[in-house]
């Protein structure tokens, strides 16, 4: 038998596999074999030398929108960050050139300049970008500095939204973050600091608020932002739900009061990635839990 295989042969075997591969994920991978009505908007084009910003939802596969399936699977380049499932990136075909570009607190990183270069310069060889990203990219993502980047340069870019993780791990654990009866507002904060130190949250302003808050990376600074928040007048009482990993088989939640929050939090090991709800709305859970069914 000879060793070498005819180039159509080779090209015959990759599309054999490929096909088989989509079939056997239940038609999950290509998205002109699922069946949707006429009247469904086409999806758009993805241009040679675009860099297109896409969320993918907070973990769970299942929750990456339509549009950025239709990206993932139409990109030539996918630089993804390190909340993104694998099985995401597992979608991409096997000719797109998959990049690591993870930004995670207090571990080795790439730099946020050193990835705006990355999709500048890709971009600008004709290929087709697409930026990965957990979550929505406008909301905690950088995504806003990246596509400040990308127009400065000359780069045309899309916004594909996605699931945020605070709307989603709050949803998904029972928590409703608004009620007629419990708030009219809901404010989004991040916990951590910008690289220089600065950008610290106003902690006792927002407390002085009186609306729920829901916290995004604030692992690393939950004492220090409990405190503010019980300084700025917060009740040490109010209901305190923790949510680690949401949607993801390592999810956990805890439920405390703020006082408690950063000691149970350091007892029971809950790490980053994690969701921080403070607030009435938080008590909504007990009620809702034992009819809701799970994520799973």
């Amino acid at each position: 038998m000879c060793d070498v295989l005819s180039d159509d042969v080779l090209l015959a075997h990759d599309l054999f596999h490929e096909l088989s591969h989509d079939l056997s994920h239940d038609l999950s991978h290509d998205l002109s074999m699922i069946p949707l009505p006429q009247s469904f908007p086409e999806f758009p084009q993805f241009p040679a030398g675009e860099v297109w910003l896409a969320g993918v939802g907070p973990g769970d596969p299942r929750l990456i929108t339509l549009l950025a399936l239709h990206a993932l699977r139409s990109a030539d380049d996918i630089v993804h960050d390190a909340l993104v499932d694998r099985r995401i990136i597992d979608l991409a075909p096997r000719r797109a050139n998959i990049v690591f570009a993870g930004k995670r607190g207090g571990r080795p990183s790439s730099q946020q300049g050193d990835i705006n270069v990355l999709l500048i310069e890709r971009a600008r060889l004709g290929r087709r970008v697409l930026r990965l990203k957990g979550g929505d990219p406008f909301v905690f993502g950088r995504g806003g500095e990246e596509a400040l980047a990308l127009v400065r340069a000359g780069v045309r870019f899309r916004v594909i939204p996605g699931v945020t993780a605070g709307l989603a791990a709050t949803a998904l654990a029972g928590i409703p973050v608004t009620t007629r009866s419990t708030n009219h507002a809901i404010i989004l904060a991040a916990g951590h600091r910008a690289a220089d130190g600065s950008g610290t949250g106003d902690w006792e302003a927002l407390a002085r608020t009186g609306q729920p808050l829901v916290l995004y990376m604030a692992m690393a600074q939950i004492e220090e932002i409990t405190a503010a928040l019980r300084r700025g007048g917060l009740d040490p009482h109010t209901p305190c739900t923790i949510i680690q990993g949401a949607t993801t088989e390592a999810e956990r939640i805890v439920e405390t009061r703020l006082s408690d929050a950063a000691g149970e939090a350091r007892a029971k090991g809950i790490t980053a990635p994690a969701i921080v709800v403070v607030g009435d709305i938080a008590r909504l859970r007990d009620e809702l839990r034992p009819g809701m069914g799970g994520w799973r």
